[in-house]
This record gives structure tokens, sequence and C-alpha cells, in this order.
């Protein structure tokens, strides 16, 4: 660009239409505009506004002393600087402009040449002429500034930078007047430092049991959780935490629940509201072995299958949200229960129609039943559930493959089984099974073949099963059929399986 918008700097230092009192003045360089930006009657409007600026200074100055032109800088001689035009050393040309009309006589002219760059810089703010030009002030906010109840609004819209220019000066310099919303600024921005596609906000699921572990080693509970009573403690807690952010539309989620029967995959469409109801009233059994209240109230069935059927057919309009709260209210009641009952509680036997456990074991099923329902859950609504922690995976396992002596007989008299090869005295050693079980809560099991009464020892094992730990919880509820459940198999492959059939038949609602 050449003329008065850079200041004289180029060239003939302006155009053929500059006056020529104007001509030759140094001025600040102002911010560098694209040529596009400029079309010719705004590039006339601003060359106008420019000399009109000029001949107002010089007219509320007429008292002004001519100012004798400066010595160049030793500085610029040695370097050598040269300007492009004629200096005040005396060997140049002396020419005049013409005598301007609307100026009177007496009044000082500004020097007809641009200043040298030293006084360049110093006109700039140190700033050397070629460098970037500073940026853009911003644009001060047009009109009076929104209520404080806008601003305060705003205030997110801010921290993630989404405002508009003239948003974003109203709402900073309300905060620079209002300090609770500078306080709620601040946090709201600290925060925007979280949301980040690529990371998990999941807190991890053994978190809450590391929390819990420290605050105990630092001061032991007056009061303490049995340990056969924290797995279920830790599951109905991980439940309770996938449910408590859950809409309309996820309680009503339809899922299946799976189980195996015989020697068919069984499955019945529920909702989850419908499963946190199957839950409660299964609870219920513990419960009634307490002495608390059932949820179904009395009479009511034994069978969790029928307790569940009948808490179906009674809840009309179908359960929702509502369910939660008086299923948690009962978890907590039994996990306080026995944690004051004392010792002596964990051998209480607990019915479940055709068969009892003692409350020790019956607390651990009601463990493994949770997570195996909450997987149901989260697979409905389409979120992760990990399993349990390791500890607890243990005690699933191990009560698992207590159970499976006992199934395996009972699948025996129903002809479901291979008849028992060698009887032998209660408590002895017999046939076994060696179950390796792998991974997280893992372990070595010697499942006893001809009779629930014999042990199982590594010396008599007939044969070798290995399984990953989660896959043999899923086959123990009926999630996977035992063709498909063993990852490796060694030895007899008829009691391998009536073991793993066994296994799954521990499956029920």
């Amino acid at each position: 660009m050449n003329g008065p918008f850079d200041g004289g700097r180029n060239g003939d230092r302006g155009g053929p239409d500059e006056p020529e009192d104007v001509r030759g003045i140094p001025r600040i360089p102002g911010q560098r505009t694209a040529a596009d930006d400029l079309d010719p009657p705004a590039a006339d409007v601003l060359r106008r506004a420019v000399e009109s600026h000029a001949r107002a200074a010089r007219a509320a100055e007429p008292s002004r002393e001519r100012e004798e032109p400066e010595e160049p800088d030793a500085t610029d001689e040695a370097a050598g600087v040269d300007s492009g035009a004629d200096v005040d050393s005396g060997t140049g040309p002396d020419v005049s402009p013409a005598p301007d009309p609307d100026v009177s006589p007496g009044t000082p002219r500004e020097p007809a040449h641009p200043p040298d760059p030293a006084g360049e810089r110093d006109m700039t703010g140190g700033r050397d002429r070629y460098a970037p030009p500073p940026p853009r002030p911003p644009a001060e906010p047009v009109g009076p500034p929104p209520s404080h109840s806008v601003l305060k609004s705003l205030l997110g819209a801010w921290a993630l930078a989404a405002c508009s220019p003239e948003e974003t000066t109203h709402v900073e310099n309300h905060l620079t007047e209002c300090a609770p919303c500078a306080d709620e600024a601040l946090k709201l921005r600290d925060a925007v430092g979280l949301l980040q596609a690529d990371r998990n906000l999941d807190l991890p699921p053994l978190l809450r049991a590391r929390v819990l572990e420290n605050c105990l080693d630092r001061r032991a509970a007056r009061i303490p959780v049995p340990a056969w009573a924290t797995p279920y403690d830790a599951e109905t807690a991980r439940l309770d935490a996938l449910l408590r952010d859950f809409g309309d539309a996820e309680w009503h989620a339809p899922l299946q629940l799976r189980w195996f029967e015989k020697e068919e995959r069984t499955a019945r469409r529920a909702t989850v509201a419908g499963v946190i109801g199957h839950l409660m009233t299964v609870d219920g059994l513990v419960a009634s072995a307490l002495g608390l209240d059932d949820p179904l109230g009395e009479p009511a069935p034994l069978s969790p299958t029928d307790r569940t059927e009948a808490f179906w057919r009674s809840a009309h309009p179908p359960p929702t949200r509502t369910i939660r709260e008086p299923w948690r209210d009962q978890s907590h009641t039994l996990i306080r229960t026995v944690s004051f009952a004392g010792r002596g509680v964990a051998e209480l036997s607990v019915s479940y129609g055709e068969f009892a456990l003692p409350l020790r074991d019956a607390m651990i099923d009601r463990a493994f039943e949770c997570w195996i329902h909450g997987v149901d859950i989260a697979d409905a609504v389409d979120y992760p559930y990990p399993p349990p922690s390791g500890p607890h995976l243990h005690v699933m396992i191990d009560l698992a493959a207590q159970l499976i002596p006992s199934a395996l007989a009972a699948r025996r008299r129903a002809g479901l089984a291979a008849p028992a090869q060698q009887l032998v005295v209660p408590g002895s050693p017999g046939r076994s099974l060696h179950l390796e079980v792998e991974g997280a809560g893992g372990g070595n099991w010697y499942i006893a073949l001809d009779s629930p009464a014999a042990v199982g020892t590594a010396e008599r094992a007939v044969a070798q099963v290995a399984l990953d730990g989660v896959e043999f919880c899923q086959l123990v509820a009926g999630h996977i059929s035992p063709e498909e459940a063993a990852a490796g198999q060694d030895g007899d492959r008829e009691a391998i399986r009536d073991v793993l059939f066994a296994a799954a038949s521990l499956s029920r609602l």
C-alpha cells in the first residue's frame, strides 16, 4: 500500500490527490487491512477521515513553534540506514510545498520527510516497522450489559469458549465485579479440562473397595461387615451406581433373563425395573430367615421362580424407577442386620423351597445373582459392566464348585447323567474331576463324581477341565451352554460332560 495509509513511508509519500499540507506528515501505522476488505468507496472515506483529523490537529495548535529536524542518530549513520528520500543534511534541494489556503500564515509545518527508522520505532512503542501488527483490541460491547441472571447463564458457554465476542466482553466485564460468578466461572473452566472424548469418566470398579480398605486400616469399624457378606455389599452398591442416573427409557428397556433348564436353554422377557423387582423378591428369602419383613407379605412362596412370578403378576402397572428405593433399602437392612447379629448367624438356614443354604452361602449366592443381572441390565442399555474383584469372584466360584456334586446327583436321579461307577464311604476319596479356573479369582477344585459325600482329590482325578473365571460363572448362570464353555478338556469325556451340565443346571430364573 502506498500513500497516506502507510504514513508516507514508501514511494512519493502519498498519492497525487493528497493535499500538500498533509503530504509527508509522519503517522503511527495502523492495523493492516486486507486489500479485499476495502472497496473503493470505503477507501475514500478512510482517506478523507485521516486528512480531516490531520487538519484539525494543526488548527488546534497555532502557536506551536516550528520544530527543528532532529539530527540523524549516530547508530543509524553507522548502520547506513537509507530512508529512500532527501534528509535535512543541507545537500538535497530545498523543496517547499505550495501554501495551503486553509492554513493561516505562521503555522508551523511538520518535516516533509518521514522519520528515520529509530524514530519510527519510538512512535510504535519500540516495535520494528516490519514486525507484524499488534492484535486488534476486543470490540467494545454495544448497548447496555445483560442482566445478572442472563450473564450467569452464559458462564457455561463462556467456559467452553462458545460465546460471541460481544457476549464474551459482557461476561468478562461482569466477572470483575461479581465475586460469586467469578468463583463459579473458575470452577467451570477447570471442569472443561475433564471433558475429553478419549477419556473414560467411569470410576474404577475397585475404587470403592480400595477406599473402604484404606479407611478401615486407619480406623477399624466398630461393627464390621462379615467377610462373607462383603461381596453382596459390593455388588448391590455397584448395581445401584449403575441405576442411579437411569431415565424412564432405561427403566423400561427390554431384556431377556436366560437360564438352563434340564437339557435346554430357557429365556424370559422382562424390563430393567422388572429385574430389580425380581432381585428384591428373592432377597426377601434372606430377609425372612433373619426375621425381617418379606416384600411379598404373608404368606409367600419359597421358590425363587414362584416368588418372581407372583411379584410380576401383582405389579399393576408394571414396575418403574420407584422400585429402586425399596430394593436398595432392603439390601442396606440385610447388611446392617447380619453385621449386628454376630458370628452365629452365618449358619442360619435359608430355604429356597427345593433346597436350603446356610446364610453365609445364601449371601454369596445373592451377590452372584446381583452381578449376573447387573450384566443383563448393562447390556440392555449398552453400558460396560466389569466383573467383581478377584477375591469376591473367587468365593462365588468356590460356592458353585461346592454345589456341583449335589446338582450332579440330582441329575443322576432324574436320569440325565451317567450312573455312579465307584461308591465310597462318606468322607473318603473318590473319583474326581480337576476343575482349573484361570484368571482373576481362579484356582483349582476337585469335584467328586460319584457321591456328594465323597472327597475329591488330585490322586483320584480322572479328567480335567480348564475355563476362564468369568466364563465359568456365565456357565453357572446359564448364559452359555456347556458345549461352548470348556476351553480345555482332558480325560474321561463322560465325566466332563456330566460336570459341565451339572454346573449349568445350577442356574434359575
